[in-house]
This record gives C-alpha cells, sequence and structure tokens, in this order.
C-alpha cells in the first residue's frame, strides 16, 4: 500500500507541482493501475501515454507523453490511486480516527537520520549544510496543525515543508528544485533543535549551529578600519579616495559571506556619495547609525557571551535564491523622492514563504509638472505590466530572484513568465503569521524584537495586514501635514494608522481620508509597515483593502478629501527630545569628523549630559560625559569606541520610546 500518495492532499500535490496541472489532470479520464511488487505503480492512459511513478517521490515519476518533469499524467496516476483506496485515505488523513479539527498525527521532520538526508540529497550537498551548521543559522520551527497538517521551517533562503511523515520524498522548498536542496537537512537540524529545546511548541525560533566566540575576531576588521577613517575624518573632509577602500571592504565581506555588514557598508558608501553630490537624502543620523551598527555586529559577535554569528551576520544568507513558480499577492506600494530619483517600491506577501517580498524600481530624470508624482508613475512599466497593476494585483510568476535582504526581482526574458491578475484584496486568507487580528498581540511582538542594530537587515519585516473592525477617529495636523486615524481590532484595541504628506505622493492624505471615511466601501484591512510607541502601535500604511478592490494611497492623484477635524501638532515629549538633540550633536562627529570639531563642541556634550542626567537617563548621559573626556585626552581610538558606546545607548533608548 502507498500510505505516501493516499497521504497528499489536493494543496501538497499544488506546492510540488501546481495548480492549473492538478485541475487538468482532475479532468483526464481515469488510467488503468497496477501496482509492482516493489510498490511502483502504473497508470495506463486511453490513447497510449503510461506513467509510472515508484517510491522516492513525484521527481521519481516517468511518463512515455515525452513531457520533462512531472506531467498531468503522473498527477492523474495518484488522483487515480487515491480514488481506488478512498476508504484508505481517510484512515490516512486521520490515522485514528479523528475528524478533520483533532490534532494531527505527531510526528517530527528531527526523526530524520543523516543517513537518509544523504541518500535524499547527495553527499556533495550534505558537506556544504554541515558548513552552514558549522557558520550557524536560525530557523523558524512550525509543527503540523489541524490547520495545516504539514510541518514547516522557515530559513533565510527558503522554506521548507514536509508534506508525508517520513518521507524525504515529498519535501516542497520555495527554491527552485535542485539549486538549494541542502536546506532540507538544514531544517531536518533545526526540527532537532526545537525537539530539545521546544518540545510540543507550536512554533519556535531557534539557532543552529554555530562556532561565535571560537575565534578571535569577527571578520569585520576591515569594515572597522574604514568606519575609523570616515568617523575621524567626517564626510565633510573626504574626497574621492575612499572609494577604493569601499570597494575592498565589500569584496571581502562578501567573499565571507557577511550579508548584514555588508549592506550597511552599501548604505554607508550611498551617504558619502550623496553628501559628496550634495543629495537630498543625505542625513548625518543616518551616517553614523550604518558607523555604529558595524561596531555593534562587531562587538555582538566577539564578546564571551557572543550572539550567533548567522543572525548578526548573516552569514547563512545566499547572495540570491531563484524561487519556483511563485503566487505573490501585492499590498500596496510606497513611493519615495532622493533629489532627482523615484524609487517605487511594491510590498508582495508569498504564501508559501509567509514573508514579504519587496520589488523596487527606480527612475532618474527631470521631472515637469506631476510626471513624476506617484499617479503619473502607476502608469510607468515594470515586468511587463503597469506598476499600478502589481501594486493592487496577484501575481503568479516563474522567474523571481530572492535576494538575502527579501528584495525580489522578475526575470523579463523571452522564457521568463509573470502574469498579473487584479485583486480583491481578501488579506485574510494569507500566512497568520502576517495578518494581524490582535493588535495587543502585535505589541508584544514587535516588543520582543532583537535591537536594531544587530537585527538581520531584512527588507519589510515589519509589514503586516491588520484585521480593522471600526475606525474610531480621524485628524488631521497642519502644520506636519500628517493624517492621523485611530482604528480597532475586534476586540476593541486600538492602534494609530499615521500618514505624512510627500510631494512624490501628493494624492496620498486625500485617498487615504476617503478610504478610512468609508467613502470607497467597506474597510477590511489596512497594510502596512508596524512600530511601536509608548503609547501604542502605529501603521504607516501602504495599502487598503475596501469595497472589493485594492487601493494604494500612493499612487492616487492629488485632490479631493473632505474636511477633517485638526489636530493639534504634537511636539515630543521632554525625553524622547532630548535623546533626539543628543543623537544630533553625536552625528556632527560624523559628519564633521572627530579630527576637525569646533572648540565648542565640548561645552555642547557637557550641556547634554546635564540634561540626560536630569531627565534620570544616567546611563546615557555616563557614556557621553566619557566620550568629551576621551575627546579632551586627544585620544584618538578611545575616542572613537566612547563615540560607539555613546550613540548605540541613544539608539536604542530611541528604538523603545518612538518609531522612526
Amino acid at each position: 500500500m502507498r500510505t505516501d500518495l493516499l497521504g497528499l492532499t489536493t494543496d501538497s500535490l499544488a506546492a510540488l507541482t501546481n495548480r492549473g496541472l492538478v485541475k487538468r489532470a482532475g479532468k483526464e479520464a481515469a488510467p488503468d493501475l497496477r501496482t509492482d511488487a516493489d510498490g511502483t505503480v502504473h497508470g495506463d492512459f486511453a490513447g497510449g501515454p503510461t506513467a509510472s511513478l515508484p517510491p522516492g517521490g513525484l521527481d521519481a515519476a516517468r511518463c512515455t507523453c515525452g513531457a520533462t518533469g512531472v506531467c498531468r499524467h503522473v498527477v492523474g496516476v495518484v488522483l487515480a490511486y487515491q480514488h481506488q483506496h478512498a476508504t484508505t485515505v481517510e484512515t490516512v488523513e486521520h490515522p485514528q480516527g479523528e475528524g478533520p479539527d483533532q490534532e494531527p498525527l505527531a510526528w517530527s521532520p528531527g526523526q530524520v537520520s543523516d543517513d537518509e538526508l544523504t541518500a535524499r540529497i547527495g553527499a556533495r550537498l550534505m558537506a556544504a549544510a554541515r558548513r552552514t551548521e558549522r557558520a550557524g543559522y536560525t530557523a523558524r520551527v512550525r509543527r503540523a496543525t489541524a490547520a495545516d497538517p504539514a510541518p514547516q521551517v522557515e530559513l533565510a533562503t527558503a522554506t521548507v515543508r514536509f508534506l508525508i511523515p517520513g518521507d524525504l520524498g515529498f519535501v516542497h522548498t520555495d527554491a527552485v528544485a535542485g539549486s538549494r536542496d541542502d536546506v532540507i537537512a538544514l531544517a531536518v537540524w533545526a526540527f532537532r533543535v526545537a525537539d530539545e529545546l521546544h518540545p510540543g511548541t507550536p512554533e519556535a525560533r531557534v539557532d543552529v549551529g554555530g562556532e561565535a566566540g571560537t575565534g578571535t575576531g569577527s571578520g569585520l576588521e576591515r569594515a572597522l578600519g574604514l568606519a575609523g577613517t570616515v568617523l575621524r575624518e567626517g564626510a565633510a573632509h573626504l574626497g574621492q579616495g575612499l572609494a577604493a577602500t569601499i570597494a575592498d571592504v565589500q569584496r571581502h565581506l562578501d567573499a565571507a559571506g557577511s550579508r548584514w555588514p555588508l549592506l550597511a557598508v552599501g548604505d554607508l558608501a550611498e551617504q558619502l556619495a550623496a553628501y559628496r553630490d550634495r543629495g537630498a537624502h543625505y542625513r548625518p543620523e543616518l551616517l553614523a547609525s550604518h558607523l555604529a551598527e558595524l561596531h555593534a555586529r562587531h562587538r555582538a559577535v566577539t564578546r564571551p557571551d557572543a550572539t550567533l554569528r548567522s543572525s548578526v551576520l548573516g552569514t547563512a544568507e545566499a547572495a540570491e535564491t531563484p524561487l519556483r513558480r511563485a503566487r505573490l499577492e501585492s499590498l500596496g506600494c510606497r513611493i519615495r523622492s532622493l533629489g532627482d530619483r523615484r524609487i517605487a517600491e511594491i510590498y508582495l506577501a508569498h504564501g508559501d514563504s509567509a514573508m514579504v517580498l519587496v520589488l523596487r524600481r527606480e527612475w532618474d530624470g527631470e521631472w515637469d509638472g506631476g510626471d513624476g508624482d506617484g499617479a503619473a508613475l502607476a502608469r510607468r512599466r515594470v515586468a511587463g505590466s503597469t506598476l499600478a497593476a502589481l501594486a493592487t494585483g496577484n501575481l503568479v510568476t516563474e522567474s523571481a530572484v530572492r535576494s538575502a535582504s527579501r528584495t525580489v526581482r522578475l526575470a523579463t526574458g523571452r522564457v521568463a513568465r509573470t502574469t498579473v491578475s487584479p485583486s480583491r484584496g481578501d488579506w485574510g486568507e494569507l500566512s497568520p503569521s502576517l495578518v494581524v487580528t490582535d493588535l495587543t498581540a502585535l505589541g508584544r511582538e514587535l516588543d520582543a524584537l532583537t535591537l536594531r542594530p544587530v537585527r538581520p537587515r531584512v527588507e519589510a519585516e515589519l509589514v503586516r495586514v491588520v484585521a480593522v473592525s471600526q475606525v474610531v477617529a480621524m485628524t488631521y495636523a497642519p502644520g506636519d501635514q500628517r493624517l492621523d486615524a485611530l482604528i480597532a481590532d475586534q476586540a476593541g484595541n486600538l492602534a494609530t494608522v499615521t500618514a505624512t504628506h510627500t510631494g512624490a505622493a501628493p494624492g496620498r492624505l486625500d485617498s487615504l481620508a476617503a478610504v478610512l471615511a468609508g467613502e470607497e466601501g467597506e474597510l477590511r484591512f489596512v497594510s502596512g509597515v508596524a512600530g511601536r510607541t509608548a503609547g501604542g502601535v502605529v501603521i504607516d500604511p501602504i495599502g487598503l483593502a475596501a469595497g472589493g478592490r485594492v487601493v494604494v494611497p500612493d499612487l492616487q492623484p492629488a485632490g479631493g478629501g473632505g474636511r477633517l477635524a485638526a489636530a493639534e501638532d504634537v511636539r515630543h515629549d521632554p525625553l524622547t527630545a532630548v535623546l533626539i538633540d543628543t543623537r544630533g550633536l553625536l552625528a556632527e562627529a560624523a559628519h564633521h569628523g572627530l579630527s576637525h570639531l569646533p572648540p565648542t563642541y565640548d561645552a555642547r556634550l557637557g550641556i547634554a549630559a546635564r540634561r540626560l542626567t536630569t531627565l534620570g537617563l544616567h546611563r546615557i548621559a555616563q557614556a557621553v560625559t566619557a566620550f568629551a573626556a576621551a575627546r579632551s585626552q586627544d585620544s584618538g581610538e578611545a575616542a572613537e569606541q566612547t563615540w560607539v558606546d555613546a550613540y548605540l545607548r541613544l539608539e536604542v533608548a530611541l528604538e523603545l520610546t518612538r518609531p522612526d
């Protein structure tokens, strides 16, 4: 009896092949079945084709129709075999007679042996998996539930689902078949750790392997040297000669697979170039943050109680991972302007991996009138469709490639196939990890996040879909050009949807107000970037589902909108104001350079330290005082390290009190 075939559900077959193939197979006339002694099932179809399905998974199947890969005849054999053993299928799905609402069969992929893994993926990929394990990696383990009977592991490079208990022939990953089969071993080992440390927990995040703290360095020494040069000289005094040093640092980080520091150095280089070119997006605070982040990641993996290297440095991340046939549902779009550049970021929910990917497109040029605003850009072509269609649609693609930071690009060659259909905004069917029905639980999730300077550099990490029960109130702050709306979930928990006017998206506030007021139909969901303040959860919206369609505020034309109640401009509380002012003061050191600060700078540091002490922020005040003392002694290395200490403390304090 082929229990592996009997245990395959329609969804499992669709995951292993595609849904259209399963539908076509269901319309075929049933074949005549016969089974060999070794368990191989043969199906003879009217008209000649014969499909054979030996044990070991669908990849081992063969068909005389000549199709490459799994064809409709192979799927037809599975469906016919299940139909022939319909009574047994019920027993396989519910082996102890329980109904669909009962707990699934207790089985863990961690029970798979390494010998079985080697037989499945081969010795070469097992060796690659072992290298990743030695470096260490982080995984999110989800055990089987009644709603989703397939246990799964979310890795940085792929999501792995075990569709049939104990059978590695029916493992589904969202990476192209054969390109990253080592992830199957990584997923099994993640389950072993979860079974040992978190037995019975439905979902757990685990660190696997790793040799953190065993070496003498982090591999970021060249990057720290670059950061030291920038901090000593400052953006205002650096010339063109640093480009070669930056390129050398990036090559070494790329070769070492340190993805997150590599991205930090890239952002650092972009800020330096923006200042040199007088770019409008240069910010001293961003420059300082990138410098401090490199030091924070180095410290996190070299101290005695070192954090796992892979999560801090991104060493387990593949630079790019091609995805097999993927269904992506758009959650909206954000339009940004950086000088003459226009940047569109489309947020796409990937159902198989329960994550949000970002498709980014940029345009350069001189914009006349409204040519460069969101409404005009909505008509631009992106990957064969308009920006508006992609931002409000469902994509099915066989040409998607995902980066380590969860950006995605779509190939546009002749063989690349991407179809786009309109979305009705049925976002409630997305993965529960992306859909928020309890705002209080979302607040707890945000509070539990790792601190930003050492967190993985993942795009759209905090993009969520919030189910809206009611819009409680809506106000407009004229001074800040900001719209705030208070929304509630089913339990009455509150969050604030807040959006600010920008010239790149002049219709943002008007269209957002219209949807929130119910002018576009019943508001069901708001998608956006979730943040935390001392007062509650804040959502920066990128899309809304209302009236059976998706509305993207950034792509709407300006005009319209009714009168809104004016709110008083919000002023920062004294604690936040002091933190922001002190961070700006320290950022001046990165801008001018420690070697070029004016004589009055130390006195200003003393004033900032006294203000911090008055508000009870003693440790931050001590860090600022230590930096001032190191500067007065003209100690270069000590001044750098004390600056890093003070800046990191300020960044962490601001992260815990307000969003960006």
